[in-house]
């Protein structure tokens, strides 16, 4: 409790769920053109009667910074893919990420690429657009504006409302006060179990610890315990999301089962395989259908209730426009289709084998957490003290210290994984493509070993960070921790106590040269080498889409590279080492 909780006046989470409950006299759901038009009080019963037909739902993921883009396309979507037969079940909205920052002080927080909705008056015009179930799954639970953001949805009609996943990962720059977070976040939950109609507090796995444990198990683990947390100390329903880290289809089918098997159902959605897209559109195509396939598969043989979630093949690239979100809607939707043809062929012995090792690890790992928390005072019936003792631990130790796998600390995770997570083996295929032209300098690795790289994020995203660790120690580099979703005077802080030779920067979300400017201003003048998306809205831009920037951190003195296979050449040009 020294370490996790130190704090002595920490609220209870009793008090603040009490303090939600009572503001359900002035908000609850508001109509709802999804609601009016399925004809249900909620999405988690009309989950449930698609799960007995055994009926597959669809989902796609929107949200440009121009809020009415965003309107046109929730109902363009819609009735382009309703024309040709195929129906959009739900819509994801991608908030910014300012909009985790309370609306008092939203205007001086910093913007990523995402959809910004001023008032409670913007959720509801969106969200009525088109009759779409309205899951407001991006920067609502888990921030300071957790509560205001919750109100919201509320009142657009939104019966699923996440992210519980971000709480445990995500860091808003300049607003990273995790007892504020927490306790808007608890208010929030207090307020959705408060509702009249089950409303669904919303889980996305990998932007929680999946991205980060090495066991499948352990996330496993997690939806038994966020399901302790939420639905056994405050009765509101959870739904669970993965898909975005498992890339291998008997993993990724083992786990639907898994969840199955737990009663972890409904699901929110199956994640289209984002990691997966590496090439040109085309090529994309063959990861699309490979897991929209299995998961319509896993839908219609042992539902769960998850939408399937088909994202554009562009995506890896840019934003997609709202013509591609329609294309690959409507090829998951023929998917669909002749996905029942498929289950004659699939053998269930090797599935329902790794999954029953799933549900027996993940069991294991809630068991071990809970006994372990309570061990060390934390109060396992306070839904306040368990979100921020398990946020503060993370997953690296977390799953070092509870995890269902033999202790082996030579292993990434500090044990030896029951069903390893894809995300490891994704990572050293990735590692082997980017050093495969250069493997003259693998072979003289001793020529780098003298160089110290300290590797950062400037988003939540660490698998980007995870290559590039691997990269360099591949290499030969010594590699210093430059933190997650770090800001950058942390990181200039880190630089400065560290003296590294270098600095790698994985970025995501739209900030990459408003970033690499903000560590020059920090007086960071050792060479900074950035990849990832490297893409900013322009300030006053009349455009919701990001506009490539590479060019313009080349001339600003960024080193550039703009994929995972320029970063060993980057690294002969700081040494002065040619093969």
């Amino acid at each position: 409790m020294k370490t996790l909780l130190p704090e002595p006046d920490l609220p209870h989470g009793a008090d603040l769920l009490a303090e939600g409950r009572a503001l359900a006299r002035d908000w609850s759901v508001g109509p709802s053109a999804f609601l009016r038009h399925v004809g249900v009080a909620s999405e988690y019963d009309f989950k449930r009667t698609r799960m007995a037909a055994r009926r597959v739902m669809q989902h796609a993921q929107i949200g440009y910074r121009d809020t009415a883009k965003s309107c046109r396309a929730y109902a363009e979507i819609w009735e382009a893919c309703a024309a040709r037969g195929v129906t959009v079940h739900r819509y994801g909205l991608c908030l910014d990420w300012s909009m985790a920052v309370p609306r008092a002080h939203r205007a001086r927080a910093e913007r990523g690429t995402g959809m910004i909705l001023p008032g409670v008056e913007d959720f509801v015009r969106l969200a009525n657009a088109a009759p779409v179930a309205a899951h407001f799954g991006d920067f609502v639970l888990g921030f300071p504006a957790a509560l205001e953001n919750t109100q919201a949805a509320l009142a657009a009609g939104s019966t699923a409302i996440g992210n519980l996943g971000q709480y445990f990962t995500f860091r808003v720059p300049g607003h990273d006060d995790d007892v504020e977070a927490t306790a808007q976040t608890v208010r929030a939950i207090g307020l959705i179990a408060a509702q009249a109609v089950p409303v669904m507090v919303h889980s996305n796995l990998d932007d929680g610890f999946a991205a980060q444990f090495t066991d499948l198990t352990s996330c496993l683990g997690m939806i038994l315990i966020e399901r302790h947390i939420v639905t056994g100390l405050t009765g509101a329903p959870i739904g669970h999301c993965y898909g975005h880290h498992f890339s291998d289809p008997l993993g990724r089918l083992a786990f639907q089962r898994a969840m199955a098997m737990v009663g972890a159902a409904p699901g929110t959605v199956i994640y289209g395989n984002t990691t997966a897209y590496r090439g040109l559109p085309a090529a994309n195509f063959a990861s699309l259908a490979n897991y929209v396939l299995v998961d319509a598969a896993g839908q219609i043989s042992q539902p769960t209730g998850h939408a399937i979630n088909a994202v554009p093949v562009t995506e890896n690239e840019r934003i997609p426009e709202i013509e591609e979100v329609v294309a690959a809607q409507l090829f998951a939707g023929r998917m669909a289709e002749m996905a029942p043809g498929w289950l004659g062929m699939l053998d269930p012995v090797p599935v329902e084998a790794l999954a029953a090792q799933i549900v027996a690890g993940g069991q294991a790992f809630a068991r071990a957490t809970l006994l372990g928390l309570e061990e060390a005072g934390v109060d396992t019936g306070c839904a306040f003290q368990m979100l921020l003792a398990l946020r503060r631990m993370g997953a690296r130790r977390l799953e070092a210290a509870y995890g269902a796998g033999r202790p082996d600390p030579a292993a990434p995770g500090g044990r030896e994984p029951i069903a390893p997570a894809t995300i490891l083996s994704e990572i050293a295929e990735m590692a082997d493509h980017a050093l495969l032209g250069h493997r003259s300098v693998t072979k003289s690795s001793s020529d780098l070993t003298g160089l110290r790289v300290m590797v950062a994020t400037s988003d939540v995203h660490e698998h980007g960070k995870m290559l590039v660790e691997e990269i360099l120690r591949r290499l030969g580099v010594t590699v210093l921790d430059g933190g997650v979703s770090t800001d950058p005077g942390v990181l200039a802080k880190r630089v400065r106590e560290q003296k590294p030779d270098a600095v790698a920067i994985s970025t995501y979300n739209g900030i990459a040269l408003r970033y690499f400017q903000a560590l020059r201003t920090e007086g960071i003048k050792i060479p900074i080498l950035i990849g990832g998306r490297l893409n900013q809205i322009p300030e006053g831009s009349n455009t919701s889409l990001p506009v490539d920037v590479g060019a313009e951190l080349a001339e600003a003195g960024a080193i550039v590279c703009r994929n995972a296979a320029d970063l060993a050449p980057a690294l002969q040009n700081l040494t002065g080492f040619h093969p």
